[in-house]
Order: C-alpha cells, then sequence, then structure tokens
C-alpha cells in the first residue's frame, strides 16, 4: 500500500508542475487578488483603534488560504481527468486497497498547496508582516492542516462529478464563498448576523484564523473572542478528517461516477 500510495502521490507532483498553467492560475490568481485589493485599499482600512494594520497585511493570511484552496482544487481535477483516461479504472480493479486512492490523492493535494503557499509567503517582509524564524514551523503546521482539509473537500466534490466543468462550477457557488466567508476578506465584526452566523459554521474561517493568529504575533486583529491557534487547528482537522473519511467511503462503495 505505501509504495502504490508514493506512486500516485509522486505521478501528481510531477503531473501538476509539467502543466504550468494550473501552476501559474493556482498561485498567480491570489497574488493578483491580494495586490489589487491590498493597494485599492491601503491604509484606509482598520480593522479597530488598537490593530493599525493596513490591508495587504490584514489580506495577506487570506490569500495564503486562498492559493492552499486554489493548489487543491486544481489538484483533484486530476480525479476527474484520471477516470476519463481510464487510469483510475486501473488503479480500482489493483491488488491494493482502494484507499490507497484516497491517501495518495490527499497527500499530493496537501503537497502541493503548501508548496506554493510557502512560495507566496516570501513576499511577506515586504508587506511589514515580521516573518520569524520562530513562526515557521506553526505555519507550516497551520497550512499543512488547512490543505489536508480542503484537498479532501475538493476530492469529495470531483469524485462525484463526471466533468471538469461542472467541477469549476461546484467550486464558483460552494468552495469560493466558503472562502469570501472566512475571514480572508472582511472581518465578522459589522457584518449581518447571518453572515457571521455562516462564517463561524465555516470550517475554512478556522483555518484563516490559525494563519492570521501566527502572522500577526499571536494577537487576533479581527477581535471578537476568536478561538485559539490550537482551537482552529482542532476544528480544521476534525473537518479534514471528516472528508478523508468520506471520501474513502465513497470508494469503497464505488458511490460516484
Amino acid at each position: 500500500m505505501l509504495l502504490a500510495t508514493y506512486s500516485l502521490w509522486a505521478r501528481d507532483i510531477i503531473r501538476f508542475y509539467r502543466q504550468r498553467s494550473r501552476v501559474i492560475g493556482a498561485l498567480g490568481t491570489p497574488v493578483v487578488f491580494w495586490l489589487l485589493l491590498g493597494s485599492g485599499l491601503g491604509s484606509s482600512f482598520r480593522v479597530n483603534a488598537d490593530a493599525p494594520v493596513n490591508y495587504l497585511q490584514y489580506f495577506f493570511p487570506g490569500t495564503l488560504a486562498l492559493i492552499v484552496l486554489f493548489t487543491a482544487i486544481f489538484s483533484t481535477i486530476s480525479v476527474i481527468e484520471d477516470r476519463r483516461e481510464g487510469f483510475l479504472q486501473g488503479v480500482l480493479v489493483a491488488p491494493v486497497p482502494r484507499t490507497t486512492i484516497v491517501v495518495g490523492k490527499i497527500l499530493s493535494g496537501t503537497t502541493l498547496a503548501v508548496i506554493q503557499a510557502m512560495l507566496f509567503l516570501l513576499l511577506a517582509p515586504a508587506t511589514g508582516i515580521d516573518l520569524r524564524a520562530d513562526l515557521i514551523l506553526p505555519l507550516v503546521v497551520a497550512l499543512l492542516t488547512l490543505a489536508f482539509a480542503l484537498t479532501g473537500l475538493g476530492f469529495l466534490v470531483a469524485w462525484q462529478l463526471d466533468s471538469t466543468q461542472g467541477f469549476h462550477a461546484v467550486m464558483n457557488l460552494v468552495l469560493v464563498p466558503m472562502w469570501l466567508l472566512s475571514g480572508a476578506v472582511f472581518p465578522a465584526e459589522g457584518a449581518s448576523w447571518w453572515i457571521r452566523a455562516i462564517m463561524w459554521a465555516n470550517p475554512m474561517t478556522y483555518g484563516v484564523t490559525a494563519l492570521r493568529v501566527v502572522l500577526t504575533g499571536g494577537t487576533s486583529v479581527t477581535g471578537g473572542g476568536l478561538p485559539s491557534f490550537a482551537m482552529s487547528l482542532i476544528v480544521v482537522f476534525v473537518f479534514g478528517c471528516a472528508t478523508a473519511a468520506i471520501g474513502i467511503l465513497f470508494v469503497r462503495s464505488k458511490r460516484g461516477r
């Protein structure tokens, strides 16, 4: 099983970086959003009087989460492509546990998402964020946890669909709003009560919170009693385990196209 999992992981990593359009799309689009929105709002954005943070700094953790989301989406599209090309059927009839498919796909998507996000982290000093050496480990842990959860969610969606067009439609309808309502673009304070309720129920909110707490030196710039770094990681990790478990059930039951 380990060899089969490694083979699927390595295949997806190589395949992703051979398709430069996906690499650019997963990293370039969030960076453009960050530059345009961050520069447009600039220093006019204030969360509260005690948090003198410009929008480039506030939006930075949200952009990291968007890069993770886009990379997870682009990597799990391979599930649909593998099915169309017949590769997935070959793996399903191979003498290896079907769990291998889920584990291999989630591991590869998680790896790619963290690599892409770490590249964007190189821009942190340019925004005034003090990226100290002692922050690297908690940042990597937060990115790994969020990438694991979002890749698992992407796998669930891709397993149920038979076209990349349908996958992108679901992405626009569900996954992008998840990001928008995660505190990545605006804080919960000041929003309508039903928007705040959705944000607190959104697992991605806790992933963005974990990143924000680390990047702001252990204090929240959004206020409102946000959960701690550890609690945020637990929520995201539990959500990721749930998506992985459901994915394994789907694969074992042959559910999906």
